[in-house]
């Protein structure tokens, strides 16, 4: 199993002994990119910000550590943010 399919279906950013969803929690899923798979925890953001791009940071990208991946949602209120590339 490659570490991309170990990642599948659990939170960014969570403990990795407790990565799974959590009941009450709104996600979304990241498609593409060095996270794909990976669930983002949108419970606190607007849900009136169609289009708004996240960056998020990882060791996996094009720019190593320190590097971020950008996604933007799919579809206003689409629960599916697509890759967008890698920035430094």
């Amino acid at each position: 199993m490659d570490e991309q399919e170990f990642m599948r279906g659990r939170v960014y950013g969570a403990d990795h002994e407790d990565a799974g969803p959590r009941p009450g929690h709104t996600y979304v899923e990241l498609v593409g990119g060095p996270l794909d798979g990976l669930l983002l925890d949108v419970t606190d953001r607007p849900e009136g910000a169609p289009g708004e791009q996240v960056s998020l940071t990882t060791e996996l990208g094009r720019y190593g550590p320190g590097g971020r991946a950008l996604y933007t949602p799919r579809r206003p209120g689409d629960r599916r943010y697509d890759w967008y590339g890698d920035i430094p």
